[in-house]
């Protein structure tokens, strides 16, 4: 029997579970100063804790250990997201991760598929990010079948940008095969965005970010994207990928149904204040405050702070109920990851126990329990 408060009454409950999943919900009488809820959903995760996805070495081991340091952060399944890099260094990438599975029960059910972000992004400064642009290229529905076979087919979310004469075919081609498109690191024009939630894109990357430092009032690519219902919107909710206002209009414009939270975290993430070298990005500082930027200027070189920062750093600046804010970390990411992330009989029992208060800059995790099983 688990025991904590319910986010959405504040209310102790008695949570029963049975074969991985979660058999009754009833009210409790105890006196329980924490929360019980699902655990949280990453579709977008880089590394942690030195555990870094894309350094062009990754082991098996690599992914186990960094399966178990979000469970560490909260995280019961992620996305284990690999960015632009030659064909060669994807797929070796991709092998590590399948056969990490096959070893370790825990992360493969951790880890439903991959998330591939690029190669087939804009090579324009700014939309490409911190993406090696000497590795961007044009749609090719035939490496993405290499992908599969390597990958054992855990490819199944890919985020490109529209604006190649190729995208609404390649889409389509993607979609078929049950791979989920996502438009980011973009320069594309309003009715390419348009044209691809058509054809079935049904995400936008880290909206506001991976985007050039002037736009165009209207029309452009974030109003265009923020307008189309077709797709939902993930966010960088960590306090420095998008201003409080930014990031508040921008939830009210998607709405709570269509909105997911991110960390899009690196291998920085969880480590103490300091400059670093990376792989990618070179050079960087990582302050107090988890942010991630270039020494001396005012650029982002990516994310530190985990998901479970953003839930509660989000609610703090949108104003959002604990509740909703761990609706857009953990039931909407769940719909993605087929039914996960419910407060429902049935659904996985995949939960968290935390404190928090109002204000508070991250959720204190205290337990967590994949298939209803206590672990770390």
């Amino acid at each position: 029997m688990l025991v904590g408060r319910d986010p959405a009454t504040g209310q102790p409950v008695e949570i029963s579970v049975a074969n991985g999943r979660i058999a009754a919900i009833e009210p409790s009488g105890h006196d329980i100063d924490h929360f019980i809820s699902p655990g949280l959903i990453d579709l977008q995760v880089n590394g942690y804790d030195g555990h870094d996805l894309n350094d062009g070495a990754l082991a098996p081991e690599t992914v186990i250990a960094l399966a178990a340091a979000m469970r560490r952060v909260g995280v019961t399944t992620f996305l284990p997201t690999l960015i632009t890099a030659s064909e060669e260094r994807i797929v070796a990438a991709l092998r590590a991760i399948a056969e990490a599975r096959r070893a370790d029960e825990t992360t493969a059910r951790m880890i439903p598929f991959v998330h591939v972000e690029g190669p087939f992004l804009s090579a324009e400064d700014g939309p490409r990010g911190a993406h090696p642009r000497e590795w961007v290229r044009a749609p090719d529905l035939a490496e993405v079948e290499r992908w599969r076979v390597v990958g054992e087919g855990l490819v199944g979310l890919v985020t490109l940008s529209p604006h190649f004469d190729e995208a609404p075919d390649f889409i389509s081609a993607l979609v078929a095969r049950g791979i989920r498109v996502s438009i980011g690191h973009t320069h594309a024009s309003a009715d390419q965005i348009r044209a691809a939630a058509a054809v079935g894109a049904s995400l936008s990357t880290h909206l506001g970010n991976g985007a050039a430092a002037n736009l165009p009032r209207h029309p452009n690519f974030i109003w265009a994207q923020l307008a189309e219902d077709r797709l939902t919107a993930t966010f960088i909710a960590d306090g420095h990928h998008l201003p409080a206002d930014a990031f508040t209009a921008m939830l009210r414009a998607k709405s709570l149904d269509r909105a997911i939270l991110v960390s899009d975290v690196t291998a920085l993430g969880g480590k103490p204040s300091g400059i670093y070298e990376q792989a990618i990005g070179g050079r960087v500082e990582l302050s107090a405050d988890g942010r991630l930027g270039i020494p001396g200027t005012p650029y982002l070189a990516g994310a530190a702070r985990s998901l479970k920062d953003n839930v509660a750093i989000a609610a703090r600046m949108a104003g959002l109920s604990l509740a909703d804010a761990l609706r857009l970390a953990a039931t909407n990411p769940g719909k993605i990851i087929g039914g996960r992330g419910a407060f429902a009989i049935g659904a996985p029992a995949d939960l968290i126990m935390f404190r928090w208060s109002p204000g508070d800059e991250t959720l204190d995790i205290q337990s967590v329990f994949v298939g209803g099983r206590e672990i770390d």
